[in-house]
């Protein structure tokens, strides 16, 4: 659920520092009393301001009773925020974590990526982080599934997997001593992307689920990436593997990972690519937390709107039909 806010007149006129230190101190001051007196562990453990928007200058705390964290600096015995973000506060310790930043990667996180350098053994890969990830030719899936070590001829021929632009979804497997990401594609579906367009959204925008594939029904796929890189493209035909379960995207066929031919795509599929892709950036400028029931949603809405042929793209671009899809969205879960 969210809200959209229009701006009001005193948005314009906001209250002096003064008045904004005093309130975040007593909220502040309000939290700390509440934790003295409260019994038991959890009251240590517990976060207060979670979700507060600050911006550059705020006043957040007292540098005397307060510890400064990522996103702040003291000034005056007073810490501020550094940057625009939401607060958070683990017991003493205040922090600012912005609403705009490079992706932060933990292990298991799944992530889309671009090939930028092949070199001995490895590739690197663009991931929208502070540096670039590495994959391994040991870590990834040879033709057709085949398990085995990789050879001399294995690496003459590592092009012909990935090669420099090619996009590819991975798992984030570990860390290097520099911290750059450590990914793998062993499992199927994992692997090179085609068919398809590549959107770009905040990483703080990405909401963690335990599966980021997504089949709309409408005939277009989802892969969300956490580090804010989104792959929509047609609907892949999935099988059922010989234990019953559901194969991956691309899993079908072991053969055809390293393919970087496009499929023929039909015009009506390449409409809808195109408005998830308008829709996308319409919930990332607002700072709408993106999901694939919440697209669905604004797809919907979207159709509502401004129709399904080609000339509603460019209407579904304007800002005012933009803000008329977001109100049809608003509504439709005030309701719920």
């Amino acid at each position: 659920m969210f809200r959209i806010l229009k701006p009001s007149t005193s948005s314009l006129h906001p209250p002096p520092r003064a008045t904004l230190a005093q309130a975040d101190e007593d909220v502040l001051m309000l939290d700390d009393e509440e934790e003295e007196g409260a019994a038991g562990p959890s009251s240590t453990t517990r976060t207060a301001g979670s979700g507060r928007v600050t911006g550059p200058g705020d006043v957040i705390a007292d540098a005397g009773r307060w510890m400064r964290g990522h996103g702040t600096y003291v000034q005056d015995e007073q810490v501020l925020a550094s940057v625009a973000g939401t607060l958070e506060r683990v017991n003493k310790l205040v922090s600012v974590r912005p609403l705009r930043t490079k992706y932060r990667p933990e292990v298991g996180d799944l992530v889309v990526g671009r090939i930028v350098e092949v070199g001995p053994k490895r590739w690197k890969v663009e991931a929208h982080a502070a540096q670039n990830a590495v994959l391994m030719l040991s870590s990834i899936n040879l033709p057709g599934g085949v398990q085995r070590r990789k050879l001399e001829s294995d690496e003459l021929q590592m092009r012909t997997f990935f090669q420099e632009g090619d996009l590819l979804v991975a798992e984030v497997q570990a860390f290097f001593a520099d911290g750059a990401m450590s990914l793998h594609t062993r499992s199927l579906k994992y692997g090179k992307l085609k068919n398809g367009l590549l959107v770009t959204v905040p990483p703080s925008l990405v909401v963690r689920l335990k599966s980021h594939f997504h089949t709309l029904p409408f005939g277009v796929d989802l892969i969300i990436g956490l580090n804010g890189y989104i792959w929509v493209s047609k609907t892949v035909p999935k099988t059922l593997k010989a234990d019953g379960e559901e194969a991956g995207f691309g899993e079908e066929s072991g053969e055809g990972v390293y393919s970087g031919e496009n499929e023929e795509i039909s015009a009506e599929i390449r409409l809808r690519i195109s408005r998830i892709a308008i829709l996308l950036n319409l919930l990332a400028s607002h700072c709408i937390p993106i999901s694939a029931e919440l697209i669905t949603d604004a797809h919907s809405a979207a159709i509502d709107i401004v129709g399904e042929e080609a000339e509603g793209l460019t209407r579904l671009s304007r800002y005012e039909v933009g803000q008329q899809v977001l109100n049809a969205i608003a509504l439709q879960h005030a309701e719920q």
